[in-house]
């Protein structure tokens, strides 16, 4: 029986960092590189790719390593004098791409266009030219890879939406262009120092908000788990920060406890001939800042910090493992998970059970066997490296990859780029909860999910015709909550429609898109009909004959009120956005007009008597908007926006414009109707009335110890940053934890955020939130 100590991957969620021998280590890029990697001579660059090729042959003998090497000249030809922001050749970027792949053990397409990934972008090369010289395999998957330059997008939100889809479209039919990419964004997460402040908080919160979960939902534990720290030191520093300092105060004693309880659970493997090894871990740090966020605890209440791995040969003996732990050990009530019979989404197995050492130190045991593993730090790739070139796909292949074919087809439909966006994120990184069907299938459905989220998971038939729900045999209502272990029922009817109110709780991607994609079916279907009927109306007025009202003579005239078809043209006069009058005259000149009569121009699509006008909210000059008449203007009380957030606004029946933050969850429940939205901007701080600026009254909590002292160190940390405190409103527990709510004064979200990471600094605090609502 061979055992290993190693640092392990979070216990809580199947991600990890690189196992290593002894002492865990810090994440990889904690200082700028060593100034002899900037004076790199083209003969170690080579040197390195020798390397690299002893590598690709030590994983697959057989691998035609030709084509790579092809791929690595084309590469250093095409990159010749191009410099990295650290100072370094252009070249080692690829070529450390690259390294990952070999790391992943992928084969010799996947390095070669790994090695080429940036050609088309960065260099004159062409697609064209890739697929001649290295053929149409490695051309398809660099074109996924490479990001969409030659379209002009309204902001960076709408580029970054639409070369993530791309990715994804090209991932269908290759999975490796996803491979590639998540390399490419190790390898500058790994560098990012060398960057602008702004540049690296850009760029890492995109690698937080998609890679990072694309990486997890690929079930790559390893490359999410240095993702996430790499981007959490960007994102928030200080939170970063702290956590560094708690973790190495409780470093030394966490591993001499984890020592001890390797040494006596190895002897206990051996007692019991079972073959395993024995793995530990110290928590990672973003792990832990997750999880004391989630749970508005303090680092001290983090009770898997510490956690072991056994690894066996086979699953009995992961069962047999299981219930040794437990008789060495307490077990705590309700830590006991078993993904071995339920695995997750991404396929992760493994069994969870939370123990008490001695002292009352509890910490996390997993066991799983080799392949469990291989599959938890690897994911996809770890399948993938060892298909061979001309293997078939098999039944296995195809469930693997379902959940990115299911994604791509729901998001072909999503046409608003932030919706897109907000919705891959929920698919990327769901809370799951495992229920079946009467029949025993498993249905996922995320974290507060309801029969409607289960009804659509089943077929979005089902889903469109529910009208009631049974949960463990009793009838429910549809808004129910669901849990692991129900049993549920769909009950349907046909002809049933889906209800506009199930957008306020449904909570999986999937159902909302296609309710969202029926009702804006709908709207547009009986804004057709209106149209039609206004347009039949008005020719009955005027004696036009119906037959000029022919949906061929309709297309004829549609584009010149910027639509492609005679039922979009219809659609905008049921919507009133033109005059069923001015349709008409177009339709049949000079059998319109009566003598005498007065008919204003219509002004056509793009056409504005002011391009941007300026309105007042509330005394202050602070937002415009696009549009022709005066219209009241306000801030959504449900998300409070402030200068300096994306904002979007919608146009509310009877009340004027509201402008929401693009993150505020009712913005999604409102994407469907889009004839409602409306351009709208944060006026320039020059065109502000002068001695006005703008202050706007944000609600924030600061979660902290209850001590003396600490409420007169908060309030000092926000009057020192000149703003004005509104209210305050304090809550205390038996725990000594308290709750501080302010109602503060800010300017725009830079002051904001500056005031957040002061509170955060007090000693004692243990997150600061905002709260959106006043």
């Amino acid at each position: 029986m061979a055992t290993v100590r190693q640092t392990i991957p979070d216990a809580s969620a199947p991600a990890a960092e690189t196992a290593v021998q002894g002492t865990p280590a810090p994440a990889r890029p904690e200082s700028k590189p060593p100034k002899s990697r900037r004076n790199l001579t083209q003969a170690d660059i080579d040197q390195r790719f020798e390397s690299l090729l002893r590598q690709v042959l030590a994983n697959r003998p057989n691998e035609d390593v030709c084509l790579i090497r092809k791929a690595w000249e084309f590469c250093v030809q095409h990159h010749a004098g191009q410099m990295r922001a650290s100072g370094e050749p252009y070249i080692i970027h690829p070529l450390e791409v690259a390294e990952v792949l070999v790391e992943m053990k992928l084969d010799a397409t996947a390095i070669a266009a790994g090695l080429l990934h940036d050609a088309v972008e960065d260099t004159p090369a062409t697609s064209d030219e890739i697929a001649v010289n290295f053929g149409d395999q490695v051309a398809h998957i660099v074109e996924g890879v490479t990001k969409i330059d030659k379209i002009q997008f309204a902001n960076r939100e709408d580029r970054q939406a639409e070369n993530v889809r791309k990715m994804l479209l090209a991932m269908v039919t290759d999975i490796r262009v996803v491979l590639i990419k998540l390399a490419d964004r190790l390898h500058n997460m790994r560098t990012l120092e060398h960057l602008k402040p702004d540049r690296q908080e850009a760029i890492a919160r995109e690698t937080m908000d998609i890679y990072a979960p694309l990486a997890h939902r690929l079930g790559m534990g390893k490359v999410r788990g240095e993702l996430e720290d790499l981007a959490f030191r960007y994102t928030d520093p200080v939170s970063y920060e702290k956590m560094s300092q708690a973790v190495e105060a409780r470093r030394v004693e966490g591993e001499q406890f984890l020592r001890t309880v390797e040494d006596i659970l190895n002897e206990q493997l051996r007692e019991n001939n079972i073959d395993a090894r024995v793995e530990w871990r110290i928590k990672r740090l973003y792990s832990i800042f997750q999880k004391i966020q989630r749970q508005r605890s303090s680092f001290d209440q983090v009770y898997d910090f510490l956690a072991i791995r056994v690894i066996t040969q086979d699953v009995g003996a992961c069962y047999a493992v299981f219930g040794l732990i437990h008789s060495i050990w307490r077990p705590v009530p309700g830590r006991i998970k078993d993904f071995i019979a339920i695995p997750r989404a991404n396929r992760y197995q493994s069994l969870h059970t939370t123990v008490i050492g001695e002292g009352g130190h509890q910490f996390e045991v997993q066991i799983r066997t080799e392949e469990m593993h291989r599959i938890a730090e690897e994911g996809i790739a770890a399948h993938w490296k060892y298909k061979a070139k001309g293997d078939p796909v098999t039944a296995r292949d195809e469930e693997r990859l379902a959940w990115i074919r299911q994604l791509v087809e729901w998001q072909k439909e999503m046409t608003d780029p932030n919706e897109f966006l907000s919705s891959l994120k929920m698919d990327l990184y769901p809370d799951e909860v495992y229920t079946f069907t009467p029949k025993g299938k498993v249905v996922v459905v995320p974290a507060d999910g309801t029969p409607v989220d289960f009804a659509y998971t089943i077929h979005t038939e089902v889903g469109h015709t529910c009208v009631g729900a049974k949960v463990n045999g009793r009838m429910v209502p549809l808004r129910t909550k669901l849990r692991t272990g129900d049993i549920v029922e769909i009950v349907t009817q046909k002809d049933h429609k889906p209800s506009r109110d199930w957008l306020t709780f449904v909570k999986s991607p999937r159902a909302r898109n296609k309710i969202k994609h029926w009702l804006n079916e709908d709207q547009r279907r009986r804004a057709v009909d209106i149209g039609r009927k206004l347009l039949e109306k008005e020719a009955r007025r005027y004696k036009v004959p119906m037959a000029q009202l022919s949906d061929q003579d309709l297309g004829r005239i549609a584009n010149e009120y910027g639509v492609a078809t005679a039922a979009d043209l219809l659609a905008t006069l049921g919507q009133g956005k033109h005059s069923a009058h001015q349709v008409l005259n177009k339709l049949a000149p000079g059998m319109v007009h009566q003598p005498g009569e007065d008919v204003a121009a219509e002004p056509q699509p793009g056409e504005m008597s002011e391009a941007v006008r300026k309105l007042h909210l509330t005394g202050s000059d602070s937002l415009q908007v696009e549009g022709q008449n005066d219209l009241l203007v306000y801030r959504a009380r449900c998300c409070n926006p402030i200068r300096g957030e994306e904002i979007v606004g919608y146009v509310t029946r009877g009340k004027g414009v509201a402008v929401h933050a693009r993150s505020c969850p009712n913005v999604q429940n409102l994407l469907y109707e889009s004839d409602r939205r409306i351009a709208v901007e944060w006026s320039r701080v020059g065109d502000e009335t002068p001695g006005r600026r703008q202050r706007y009254p944000v609600k924030i909590t600061v979660f902290c110890d209850d001590r003396a002292g600490m409420l007169k160190e908060l309030t000092a940390v926000i009057s020192d940053d000149d703003t004005n405190i509104r209210g305050v409103d304090t809550k205390h527990d038996k725990n000594g934890e308290a709750a501080v709510e302010f109602v503060v004064e800010a300017e725009d979200l830079r002051h904001l955020n500056k005031m957040v990471l002061g509170l955060r600094r007090v000693p004692g605090v243990r997150s600061v939130q905002r709260t959106q609502k006043i």
